[in-house]
């Protein structure tokens, strides 16, 4: 008896720091943001942007790599010769040549080809950031609702630490008073320690979901939501499928890269046609009796690729097989797009069902509550029926939050599936 009256001290003296309020509520939480706000930040900072950005600019150096093929070159050369004695009549031991070699390219098929290859890869690249944009956008929202959900759960908790006070003072007034049982003053201060190790894991899931937000927004910090979320109306299920097929990042990329392999393989003749070039050479020598001390040539100089060792023919093969896994990823793409938007829409319509059925069992839960709380102030019943009831509430209150959760997270499916987001 004396060491239940020890362990009943005990949790009182817990029970009263715990009515304070939690470390993380009442600090000073990080700034919070809007949905819109948020995503629209995640996009200008994310270093993933930056990245994809970059990689349009590489193109954009690239295509200029490949375009000098087809502009004029000027090169500048010097020679110094030292013969071990004069040639005469024809050349001193001591030589001195310099010259300016301009080649004007004027059938360049094979630069043609690159430059056009540059310029496909090129608008790969920006279909490629838009995809990451996507990405991005994708998992800062996802992130954001996971922030959101989790006050949900919070809030949840802290009302359930709340009533497991609440009945834990009137059970131990009770016991005090000489009314109640030590039985039941145990049993609502075990409940008050559980729900508070339920309140602490709460917060520890929400300081790790705002840091998962920070970092998609390249904060130096945690990042908190607003009460709110804002989302676009889902369209139908027919007008996402057509919608999914013309606006997603995603197909857009792949419908891009099978132009892009399509095009280079239509070009391989380029590898096969002749190249003509204009070449021209003023020059400057000394010690050479054979050249005047200054001049100038010029020269044609057509090129006939004849045989190359089957490079050729390796390059084309090589292309048309890009071209076959260009086709099978769309295909592959599509199909899946597709089902992203039947699967999107199902799932809403059943977590909206989910939802309203959560609300109904958590009004329910709550009579149940009332009416335990009554019966047992009324002397009919033990505590022990109180706590179930408290129990149930609280597991039907964050059931509801998960359903809630799922709704949106499903809302947000068919827009992203749709194309429609971002």
């Amino acid at each position: 008896m004396q060491a239940l009256r020890i362990f009943t001290v005990s949790i009182l003296l817990l029970a009263a720091l715990w009515v304070s309020p939690s470390v993380v509520g009442a600090a000073e939480g990080p700034p919070p943001i809007t949905f819109a706000a948020a995503v629209e930040r995640a996009l200008q900072r994310n270093p993933t942007v930056a990245v994809a950005l970059s990689e349009i600019a590489r193109a954009d150096a690239l295509v200029r790599q490949a375009r000098a093929g087809l502009i004029p070159t000027l090169y500048g050369n010097g020679t110094y010769t030292r013969l071990d004695s004069d040639r005469l009549p024809s050349a001193d031991k001591e030589q001195l040549y310099g010259n300016l070699t301009l080649t004007v390219p004027l059938v360049a098929p094979l630069a043609w080809g690159q430059t056009w290859q540059a310029r496909e890869n090129r608008r790969v690249a920006e279909a490629s950031a838009a995809d990451v944009r996507r990405q991005l956008a994708t998992a800062t929202a996802r992130a954001y609702l996971a922030v959101v959900a989790q006050h949900r759960v919070v809030v949840v908790n802290e009302t359930a630490r709340v009533t497991a006070k609440q009945h834990y003072d009137y059970a131990h007034t009770r016991l005090l008073g000489g009314l109640g049982h030590s039985i039941d003053d145990v049993r609502a201060a075990q409940d008050l320690a559980s729900v508070e190790v339920q309140v602490q894991a709460a917060y520890a899931s929400l300081v790790r979901a705002r840091e998962a937000l920070g970092v998609l927004l390249a904060a130096d910090g945690p990042i908190d939501t607003t009460d709110t979320v804002e989302l676009a109306a889902p369209p139908t299920q027919d007008l996402a499928l057509r919608e999914a097929n013309a606006q997603r990042a995603d197909i857009k990329l792949l419908n891009q890269r099978l132009a892009a392999a399509q095009a280079t393989a239509d070009r391989t003749w380029t590898y096969y046609a002749p190249l003509l070039s204009a070449v021209g050479q003023p020059y400057l020598q000394k010690g050479s009796h054979v050249l005047n001390e200054k001049g100038w040539q010029a020269q044609l100089i057509l090129t006939l690729p004849l045989y190359d060792g089957g490079f050729r023919s390796g390059v084309g093969r090589e292309r048309e097989v890009l071209v076959d896994e260009a086709r099978a990823n769309l295909e592959s793409g599509l199909r899946q797009a597709q089902s992203d938007v039947r699967a999107a829409f199902d799932t809403l319509l059943l977590a909206d069902r989910g939802l309203a059925a959560a609300r109904e069992a958590t009004a329910f839960a709550q009579k149940a509550q009332q009416l335990a709380n009554m019966a047992y102030q009324a002397g009919a019943t033990t505590n022990l029926e109180v706590i179930d009831a408290d129990r149930r509430a609280r597991d039907a209150e964050t059931a509801a939050v998960q359903a809630e959760d799922v709704s949106r997270q499903a809302r947000l499916d068919l827009l992203l599936a749709s194309g429609r987001f971002p």
